[in-house]
C-alpha cells in the first residue's frame, strides 16, 4: 500500500497512536500539531487521507477544513474530537469534511472503516476524471 495519510492533533499520544496504527497497516503517516503545521505538510506532500481533530491551538480543524475546500477540493478530510456539539457537526458537514468520529477513540476500527471509505471515493473519482480525459482526447 503506497497511500499517504495526514494525522493532525494537538495531542501527541492521539497523534501517536493513529499514526502507528495506520503505519502497522502499510500506510505512510505524517503528523502535524495543528492547521498551520497541516497546511505546510499539505502544500509539500501528497496527501490522499487526512485525519483532524477540530479543537486544536493557532488553526483549528474547521478553519484547516475550510482552507482544504478551497485549496484541495478533492481531499475528503475525517474529522475527530473530543468536543461534540451540532456546530462542530454542522460545520464539519459545510465544510466538505467525509464524517466525523468522536474522541475518545477506544477502538480504531470506526476510523479505519472511514479511511478506507475515503480511499475507495477516491479511486471512483479518479477512474471517472481519466474516462472524461480519455474522452476529450478523442
Amino acid at each position: 500500500m503506497n497511500i499517504q495519510m495526514l494525522v493532525v492533533d494537538d495531542e501527541q499520544n492521539i497523534r501517536e497512536m493513529i499514526s502507528r496504527h495506520f503505519r502497522y497497516l502499510g500506510y505512510s503517516v505524517i503528523t502535524a500539531a495543528n492547521g498551520k503545521e497541516a497546511l505546510d505538510v499539505l502544500n509539500k506532500e501528497r496527501i490522499e487521507v487526512l485525519i483532524s481533530d477540530i479543537m486544536m491551538p493557532e488553526m483549528n480543524g474547521v478553519e484547516l477544513l475550510k482552507n482544504i475546500r478551497t485549496d484541495y477540493p478533492v481531499l475528503r478530510p475525517i474529522m475527530i474530537t473530543g468536543y461534540v456539539t451540532s456546530e462542530n457537526a454542522l460545520s464539519c458537514m459545510k465544510y466538505g469534511a467525509e464524517t466525523c468520529i468522536f474522541k475518545p477513540i477506544q477502538d480504531l476500527t470506526e476510523l479505519e472503516s472511514a479511511v478506507n471509505d475515503v480511499i475507495l471515493k477516491r479511486k471512483k473519482w479518479q477512474k471517472i476524471i481519466a474516462g472524461l480525459q480519455r474522452m476529450k482526447s478523442d
